[in-house]
């Protein structure tokens, strides 16, 4: 009973950030939730002998999340349009991060997953490289080529110079 009281309150707290992560790597809600709900109910099988929670459900999330895009299999299909669009008042700022957002989305899955545990969770190289299950010159180079890539994306150079 008392490794369940510890999850439930583990969940409690820590689900809101976890599932920000899981959106910025898969940049949909609906898959993020899914993506967590799977995690948590992955890591609630180990519980009782995990040591560090927080590190042990993330590395969960990232695994699961890239044994998903090994599959490749969409469950929907995004669309461009939208019923309602919103007003230009007051939307410069969202714009130019929805174009960020949209460059880090068109990244190829293994450069965003990077460049989100390096950037949005203030993750080190080493941390990363753990996650991930690589080396650390394996994070360098996919971050170098990520941050390159956006460098160089048209959307977000259009955004900026508005």
């Amino acid at each position: 009973m008392a490794d369940r009281a510890l999850y439930q309150d583990f969940v409690l707290a820590r689900s809101d950030r976890l599932l920000r992560t899981a959106y910025l790597l898969t940049h949909d809600w609906s898959l993020a939730e899914d993506l967590l709900q799977e995690s948590l109910a992955k890591a609630w099988f180990a519980w009782p002998t995990v040591e560090e929670p927080e590190a042990y459900v993330r590395k969960v999330l990232v695994n699961t999340y890239t044994s998903w895009w090994r599959r490749r299999w969409r469950r929907e299909v995004p669309r461009d349009d939208f019923p309602d669009a919103p007003t230009a008042e007051g939307l410069s700022g969202l714009v130019e991060r929805e174009a960020l957002w949209q460059a880090v989305r068109r990244l190829p899955a293994r450069q965003r997953a990077v460049v989100v545990l390096r950037f949005y969770e203030d993750l080190s190289v080493a941390e990363v490289a753990r996650l991930l299950g690589c080396e650390l010159g394996t994070v360098k180079s996919q971050t170098a080529k990520a941050l390159a890539k956006l460098r160089v994306d048209e959307s977000i150079a259009k955004e900026l110079q508005r």
